[in-house]
């Protein structure tokens, strides 16, 4: 695969195969994100679990001390009194059967989180079969189900975000922007891998943290040495 020249530019300043302690590490992503943008630094993780078994699944949410940089826009499903308080909050689009419509005709996906009070679940799973796989049914281990909808509200738009795992064990996570700088990344890294950490299920085996990597949008990815984060 042909890469850019500040691609490679950046792969220059990185040893192959070496594991690089996290501030170090950190450092070096800032500095290989070179793109006229304002580029995202992405954790990729994987882990010595087997997603195929219900007992080794790891998923959970966590907030970002310093959010990820990201305007996320959110979807509540409420009714009564917990509709105003959703927008108080500062939810995007609050309502009920009306967007179960507009996803289901108009294939309307203006929004990154979805949020539900628990008595609208019913209604919510009306259109599983089209969030589940785009990653946005409400969950309450992701805190995305609940009957505080003013602090779930609150708690993504300051940058709570979502973990789990893909079919191939690894978590794919944004811990901020470029522009944070290493101390603000270091500080969003260290709280989302102490949540994956605190997360390992009991019946994992063997090395938990299998490796650990950072890479911005469009730069090389770096190895950390994931045993720092144990």
């Amino acid at each position: 695969m042909k890469h850019g020249k500040k691609y490679n530019a950046g792969a220059k300043l990185i040893e192959a195969g070496k594991q690089y302690d996290p501030a170090e590490a950190l450092e070096l992503v800032v500095k290989t994100a070179s793109a006229k943008f304002d580029e995202t630094i992405e954790a990729h993780i994987k882990l010595g679990v087997d997603s195929r078994h219900a007992d080794q699944q790891v998923r959970g949410a966590v907030v970002l001390p310093n959010g990820t940089g990201k305007k996320v826009r959110v979807l509540v499903f409420a009714k009564g009194d917990n509709v105003d308080k959703a927008l108080a909050a500062g939810a995007d689009y609050v309502g009920a059967e009306e967007y179960v419509a507009k996803i289901q005709n108009e294939n309307w996906f203006d929004f990154d989180v979805v949020i539900a009070t628990p008595d609208m679940m019913g209604v919510v799973g009306r259109i599983a079969r089209i969030l589940g796989p785009k990653g946005l049914m409400p969950n309450p281990k992701a805190g995305t189900v609940s009957p505080d909808v003013a602090r779930a509200v609150n708690e993504v738009k300051a940058g709570k975000i979502e973990y789990r795992l893909d079919k191939t064990n690894i978590i794919h996570c944004p811990i901020g922007k470029a522009s944070f700088g290493a101390e603000k990344l270091g500080e969003n890294l260290n709280t989302l891998m102490s949540a994956i950490v605190k997360a390992k299920p009991v019946a994992a085996k063997g090395t938990y943290l299998k490796s650990v990597a950072i890479a911005s949008t469009m730069g090389p990815g770096i190895r950390v040495n994931g045993a720092r984060f144990m």
